[in-house]
């Protein structure tokens, strides 16, 4: 390594990129959740992907430039945590954006100017990558950035072209790799040899779209995306071996390794794998938890168990026999703290759900290792190299074992698991078993796991009734189970049987009430965990107590919105594939009280008459009054009959299958109106673009219609008042207005430019002979546009020479222009580069053309400063 690098701690590395870019005109934005607002992705995975629908053209950008630290999580590669120097399930990804801004040039000048000023890394040490055919980023980094040619490795699609999907916005890529034995010469470079080089910058110029036939076009708008990863510039800046012995994941290790009365630096390889296991799963869970994320046994919250479990089980290979990952959590949170103050505040919420876990897990280990252990003895005594995917099935439904673990440890043992029987067995187990799961998973910790043995699953009673008494068989306070509760406080309540329809299937969940002789309950809330109906409610009046019997009555009024909304997105899907495209597939919904929501995977934009077309069809339906034909059959049935499945549902032997004849038929869970006519009407709002190929269509059905319209009316009549105008005149009027701001809009810029013609002539006088050419330096208080075209008018009434305006637009803001001839840019002098120093001292900066250039700042009161600078230069350089 280099001794002479500078040392920084991780939070100086982040704060330093940060501050970099944000000296460079980038706002900085905080960290996105974990959990992304992208339907399409389960984790937030990239420092991009809080910004793809500005990338994909859905959502306008605020800022032209952003700047990030972006928390990732990543488990494809969970396999390699530990073994490797630089693999990790949670990372952290600092980035820099541009929408539509800066391009390839200025990217490229940004990431070496940090890579080699700021953080000092030797130039002969790095070495860069660009896409095969990107010839004009090998130019940039060989003629503007000096690096030799042979340093420049053209690398192929899979490594170097960035894209978002089949179709859509995408582009090359360029890498910046350090070399650490930079001392084997530069005869082979092999940058997929990860013991020499690691990539620790990535630079991806979105400049193109490409269609479905997979022809390129030009982006109108070129957008910047880059990444680089905190973890690896802290392992070449800290001089460490790996990712995992810096200050971000290093003391978490120790305080493992304390755990387990060892010394990292004296363990062999193996302990070692564990340690760092441990240190990188705890940083992950951490994050997770803070941003929401509960452990399940599905989505995210499997990915949370998993990695829990792993951490459990890593310790008790290390030798841990407590309790242990709440005090390597409070390590973690310690280090995030500063950067991520939420884990501080959700500390105690993340080291109880660390506890639940770890115990829940320990009590399964012991029983699931030792009959692992019994299965792997008796095929290795057979000769044999693989274990029977129903044993490994056993393991997980019996004693709650992932699959990946028990490959995990099958692994070190050299036999590998029968995926495919597993399969096959889990599969069977859907078809043919109805009854709960051993461990139920639920949002209210893991109190109800432990009654689950002695309870029975909820009876569902809400397709035919409205309100029944019922029996108490859980009640729960702050997720701790109790005998008793009184009014003002929040419960969880599971009951033998309910009205209440559980949120499921896209569908919102019932609200209403419970009530007996002396309590009053209102339900805001039902969740469905397994077969157990969760009602999350809040004691109006009286006490409850375990057992009690009472009146469960759910709000008529919504739930007959819920439904009907329900219906209508029935319809509106099979509207979809009359008029669209008999193929299109559901992609996600929601049904709420209030709108319906209605995600299908569509490679464009659905036309404003085919819009019209599906909408009038909905309608054309509900006014028919079909009537509703439900009935439970076998699921190779349902399928026969051409029934359509709901996106994310899973199926047993039998299924419920909801039919409007000769119109829609789909499986389904959800309550639904008898008959189309219920609905009364349909209206579509929007239909937007959410993901490549994916589109979102936005409804309300019912008594929302009318309240929708009643805004609109609203908002129509007042427009109607400030234009004195009708309501069918108010395009016309808004369009003449348009026209009337153009004209009077050109019109000012005319007069501007004009005025700043005149400024800048009596400027003339101030010109200063250094040389054999005029120099000029000044102040010009006009727009930014009208100053360019200032300069250009001075250099050609100067001649030879260099002009260099300042300008203060706004308050805030301050707009600098350069301008040079032939015979000073041969002097060694380029405006771009040139102007773009000067405005770093009004906080900004710039670049242009080698003869003309402008940039900006954000400190007015530095222009003076700026300008006499400028002209100091210029003097000696001349």
């Amino acid at each position: 390594m280099a001794p002479s690098l500078p040392s920084l701690t991780g939070a100086e590395i982040r704060q330093t990129f940060l501050d970099f870019y944000h000296q460079r005109s980038h706002k900085i934005l905080p960290s996105a959740s974990l959990i992304p607002e992208d339907p399409t992705v389960l984790l937030t995975i990239a420092g991009m992907l809080p910004f793809k629908p500005i990338f994909l053209g859905q959502r306008a950008a605020e800022v032209p430039r952003a700047t990030t630290s972006q928390k990732c999580i990543r488990t494809n590669d969970i396999e390699n945590v530990g073994r490797t120097a630089r693999h990790h399930t949670f990372f952290e990804m600092l980035g820099n954006f541009s929408f539509g801004d800066y391009f390839k040039e200025q990217a490229i000048a940004y990431a070496w100017e940090l890579s080699t000023k700021v953080f000092q890394l030797p130039p002969e040490r790095l070495v860069v990558s660009v896409f095969r055919d990107d010839d004009e980023a090998f130019a940039i980094w060989r003629d503007r950035i000096g690096i030799p040619a042979h340093r420049i490795q053209r690398m192929g699609e899979e490594d170097n072209f960035w894209k978002s999907g089949p179709t859509g916005p995408c582009g090359p890529c360029s890498e910046i790799y350090y070399d650490f034995h930079p001392e084997l010469g530069d005869e082979t470079l092999d940058l997929e040899d990860d013991t020499r080089f690691i990539e620790f910058y990535n630079l991806v110029f979105m400049q193109y779209n490409r269609d479905s036939e997979g022809n390129l076009t030009p982006l109108q708008n070129q957008n910047i995306d880059t990444g680089l990863g905190l973890e690896r510039m802290a392992q070449i800046l800290q001089d460490v071996p790996n990712n995992y012995e810096t200050d971000l994941i290093f003391p978490i290790i120790e305080a493992a390794a304390n755990c387990a009365g060892i010394e990292y630096d004296k363990s062999d390889e193996k302990t070692k794998v564990s340690l760092k296991v441990i240190g990188d799963h705890v940083r992950a869970v951490v994050h997770l938890i803070s941003d929401g994320v509960s452990a399940s046994n599905i989505g995210r919250g499997y990915i949370l168990r998993r990695l829990i479990r792993r951490v459990v089980r890593h310790g008790r290979l290390l030798g841990i026999t407590e309790l242990f990952t709440e005090k390597v959590a409070e390590v973690a949170i310690a280090l995030s703290e500063g950067a991520y103050p939420n884990v501080r505040e959700r500390e105690t919420l993340i080291k109880s759900q660390l506890q639940q876990e770890e115990s829940r897990f320990l009590t399964t280990l012991e029983r699931g290792e030792k009959l692992l252990q019994e299965m792997i003895e008796k095929v290795l005594k057979a000769g044999q190299t693989e274990i029977l995917g129903k044993d490994a099935f056993k393991l997980y439904d019996t004693y709650g074992f992932p699959l990946e673990l028990t490959m995990e440890i099958a692994e070190e043992q050299g036999l590998t698991v029968n995926q495919e029987g597993f399969n096959s067995s889990m599969q069977l187990q859907i078809e043919t078993s109805q009854g709960a799961h051993e461990t139920i998973d639920l949002m209210v910790q893991g109190s109800l796991d432990r009654l689950a043995e002695h309870i029975h699953p909820t009876q569902f009673t809400g397709y035919t009734e409205r309100s029944g008494m019922a029996q108490i068989q859980a009640l729960l306070v702050d997720g701790k189970s109790v005998e008793i509760a009184e009014a003002g406080m929040s419960v969880q309540i599971v009951l033998d049987k309910t009205p209440f329809y559980a949120e499921s299937g896209g569908q919102v969940g019932d609200r209403g009430y419970l009530s007996g002789s002396n309590v009053l309950i209102r339900i805001d809330d039902v969740q469905k965990e397994s077969d157990f109906f969760i009602h999350f409610g809040r004691i109006e009046r009286g006490t409850v107590s375990l057992g009690d019997s009472v009146t469960a009555q759910i709000d008529r009024a919504c739930r007959m919105r819920a439904q009907a909304n329900h219906t209508a997105t029935h319809l509106l899907q099979a509207a979809l594939k009359k008029i669209v495209d008999p193929d299109i597939g559901q992609a996600g919904s929601a049904v709420g009280f209030d709108r319906l929501r209605f995600d299908f995977n569509c490679p464009r934009a659905l036309t404003a008459q085919e819009l019209e077309q599906i909408e009038d069809l909905v309608n054309t339906w509900i006014s028919e009054a079909h009537g509703a034909d439900v009935q439970i059959m076998p699921f190779d049935r349902a399928k026969d009959k051409g029934a359509t499945a709901m996106f994310g549902e899973k199926y047993g032997d039998t299924v419920r299958v909801v039919d409007y004849p000769g119109v829609s038929m789909e499986l389904c869970g959800g309550t639904h109106v008898q008959n189309t006519a219920e609905i009364g009407l349909f209206k579509i709002i929007s239909e937007t673009g959410i993901s490549s190929g994916v589109r979102r269509i936005e409804a309300v059905s019912g008594a929302a219609v009318r309240e929708y319209l009643q805004v609109r009316d609203a908002v129509v009549r007042e427009l109607g008042d400030r234009f004195k105008a009708k309501p069918e005149e108010l395009v016309e009027r808004v369009s003449s207005l348009q026209t009337e701001l153009k004209a009077t809009q050109k019109q000012l810029e005319q007069v501007q430019g004009e005025l700043a013609i005149a400024k800048s002539d009596q400027l003339l006088s101030q010109a200063e002979s250094v040389g054999e050419v005029q120099v000029l330096v000044a102040q010009l208080d006009v727009d930014p546009n009208s100053l360019k075209t200032a300069a250009e008018r001075l250099l050609q009434k100067l001649g030879e020479g260099a002009v260099v305006l300042g300008s203060v637009p706004e308050a805030d803001k301050v707009s600098l222009v350069a301008a040079f001839s032939k015979s000073v840019n041969q002097k060694g002098l380029q405006a771009g580069k040139f102007i773009g120093q000067i405005a770093k001292i009004c906080g900004g900066g710039g670049g242009g053309r080698p003869n003309l250039a402008q940039a900006g700042g954000r400190d007015p009161s530095q222009l003076p400063t700026a300008l006499e600078t400028a002209k100091t230069q210029l003097t000696e350089a001349l």
